[in-house]
């Protein structure tokens, strides 16, 4: 995990994506109801990141209020942005999960039924920074074995809660089923790294375009400003990429994106991207297999 301050610098590659694509964009669904933090389902905490923290629970005591708001993403808002991509013909990637896909197969299975990837996203819904090395590794392999199960699809890409540990990558070279990651937010392209003598491919996520943001940035509008955003994101990429195509990733969870005044601005985006040449809706694994194909 050595940093690299440089990446591609100035020559920038020109790169090429299906049918000259100015920009590939990559929607990601993070499907993680049911695998956060709970007293309820035996974890030492209650999770306390989340759109309504309001009163503070005791130590001991479960927090209904939080578990509500979790399951009102895999009960009603992850199927909702479902419908929204069948309805616009948009495959996207899942970062799944472990655990909350053992808790809801039926949805674990439609994400495979309408062509959508799966990734894993941890078994639990917590950071791996800070693990020992063979928990780490029981626990992706935990991931993979649960969302296979759930969804009929094994993983190939891989993607922590906010941050890998200095082991994440050499572990998932030595799992040895993992075509990428994207445990980096440090460039708009896929790039390959070295790992114990081994390369991997990383295809970097962000934070910015993403729905999370309507929880850390107060005065965000409800569908407006997020919108904006990735309007904007979009065709300041579509001008770069007159001679260098980039990608962008767009973060929605069920349990934000998936309320209607949030689903209608990303209808509203949806729409526009299908209006709008020059783009290349695809999801991550179809990223990594144009860049092994392309620039390996």
């Amino acid at each position: 995990m050595a940093r690299d301050l440089v990446g591609y610098g100035k020559n920038y590659p020109r790169i090429r994506w299906p049918n000259d694509a100015r920009v590939a964009i990559s929607l990601v669904l993070n499907y993680e109801e049911g695998a956060e933090q709970s007293l309820a389902d035996g974890d030492e905490r209650n999770e306390r990141l989340g759109e309504f923290i309001a009163p503070r629970i005791p130590p001991g005591l479960r927090d209904i209020g939080q578990e509500t708001t979790f399951e009102y993403g895999s009960r009603v808002g992850a199927w909702r942005i479902l419908g929204l991509l069948e309805e616009y013909g948009v495959k996207a990637t899942i970062y799944a999960c472990g655990r909350a896909v053992e808790r809801n197969p039926e949805i674990a299975r439609a994400f495979t039924a309408a062509g959508h990837e799966m990734a894993a996203h941890g078994h639990l819904w917590v950071t791996h920074f800070g693990m020992e090395r063979d928990f780490e590794r029981e626990q992706i392999a935990k991931a993979v074995k649960a969302i296979e199960k759930s969804s009929g699809e094994r993983p190939v890409g891989w993607y922590c809660r906010y941050a890998p540990s200095v082991n994440t990558r050499e572990l998932l070279l030595e799992e040895g089923g993992f075509r990428y990651d994207s445990d980096s937010y440090g460039d708009e392209l896929p790039f390959w790294v070295e790992v114990k003598g081994k390369r991997q491919l990383v295809i970097p996520y962000q934070l910015d375009a993403n729905d999370f943001r309507f929880f850390n940035s107060p005065g965000w509008s409800e569908g407006g400003d997020f919108w904006n955003y990735l309007r904007d994101s979009v065709e300041f990429l579509l001008k770069v990429g007159k001679t260098e195509p980039r990608m962008l990733s767009v973060g929605l969870h069920g349990r934000i994106s998936g309320r209607p005044g949030r689903a209608a601005a990303l209808e509203r985006f949806l729409e526009y991207c299908r209006n709008t040449p020059g783009i290349w809706m695809a999801r991550r694994v179809e990223i990594a297999d144009w860049w092994y194909e392309n620039y390996s």
